[in-house]
């Protein structure tokens, strides 16, 4: 049998981009499993959540912000650390960009694990990284919270907060409690899979509940459709929690029995195929999000940084 193609370096065929009007206030773009980015416009200026892989593919959601407004864009927001979500971030600066955003695990993460993650990233997506020579290097934050910060764009109110660990340690999303609009980052995702490389995988089922206690009516997840209902929205949570807690439970049962990675992966396969075998980036996610799994199961907490090499090694490993 075979190999099969690293990460995502078969995945070469451009997606769709969808730019969707959620309120006056609101829009979501997405683009058929890639990273999604939000966009709120205020009274005063615009704020991008997630800034999409590089300046130049930043540069088309520009274009399409700038097709509803000519506002600057003034706050930058990581939902968190990984390099798909945060090297965009130099376009935004000639728009009017005054502050990069980003909760203080996001922080940490950058300063612990950033250029490892960056070159690791680049190397699963070509892609999405085409065009990577016009990243000028990490993204740092020029602003960082703790817990929860309020951002008034004249009179509308966006809550940025963290409702708790998951996908990341620093996870945040971004709220609109007048119009009960979520920005999710990578917290939820909907007909695509969940990263789990760098998560915390026991905590994550909590802190989706958590978000789901905010009685969104519309939810922006970091991969998939904008869900515009209260119903999708319920589903989307439904949904990702249902993977994060089949991946950790085959996980452990695993672990418990002494089993090897490569059996580890065969018994998560045989509990998740039938469920999200078809979504976007499975195959791709999968030896990542099995690696963690098990990584937790056997009490590493803290997820071990993956580099360019520990991701080849790992991938090879598990292959036939």
């Amino acid at each position: 049998m075979s190999e099969k193609k690293f990460a995502s370096q078969a995945d070469l065929e451009e997606k769709k981009t969808s730019f969707i009007k959620l309120s006056d206030n609101a829009y979501a773009y997405t683009a058929e499993g890639d990273p999604n980015s939000g966009v709120i416009i205020g009274d005063d200026g615009v704020m991008v959540i997630d800034t999409t892989a590089t300046p130049i593919m930043a540069r088309a959601l520009i274009r399409h912000i700038r097709g509803v407004t000519d506002l600057p864009i003034k706050y930058v927001v990581l939902s968190h650390y990984h390099a798909v979500r945060v090297l965009g971030a130099s376009a935004y600066f000639e728009e009017g960009a005054e502050q990069i955003i980003a909760s203080r695990g996001t922080y940490e993460m950058i300063v612990e694990r950033g250029e490892q993650d960056m070159k690791s990233e680049i190397e699963r997506f070509p892609r999405l990284f085409s065009g990577v020579e016009s990243v000028p290097g990490l993204t740092w934050p020029t602003m960082v919270f703790e817990k929860e910060m309020s951002i008034f764009m004249g009179k509308l109110e966006v809550k940025l907060m963290q409702v708790g660990m998951g996908h990341t340690k620093g996870d945040t999303i971004a709220w609109i409690p007048a119009q009960k609009i979520c920005f999710s980052g990578d917290l939820v995702e909907y007909d695509a899979a969940a990263y789990t490389g760098d998560a915390q995988l026991e905590e994550w089922p909590a802190t989706l509940e958590a978000l789901r206690a905010l009685g969104a009516e519309q939810l922006i997840p970091g991969r998939g459709p904008a869900l515009v209902t209260p119903a999708q929205v319920n589903a989307g949570i439904d949904y990702t929690k249902d993977f994060v807690t089949t991946l950790l439970d085959s996980a452990k049962q695993a672990v418990a029995a002494g089993s090897t990675l490569k059996e580890a992966m065969a018994l998560v396969r045989s509990r998740m195929d039938p469920k999200f075998g078809h979504v976007f980036i499975y195959e791709h996610c999968l030896p990542f999000d099995v690696t963690r799994a098990v990584d937790e199961a056997g009490g590493i907490k803290h997820p071990r940084i993956w580099t360019a090499e520990r991701d080849q090694e790992m991938w090879h490993s598990l292959q036939h």
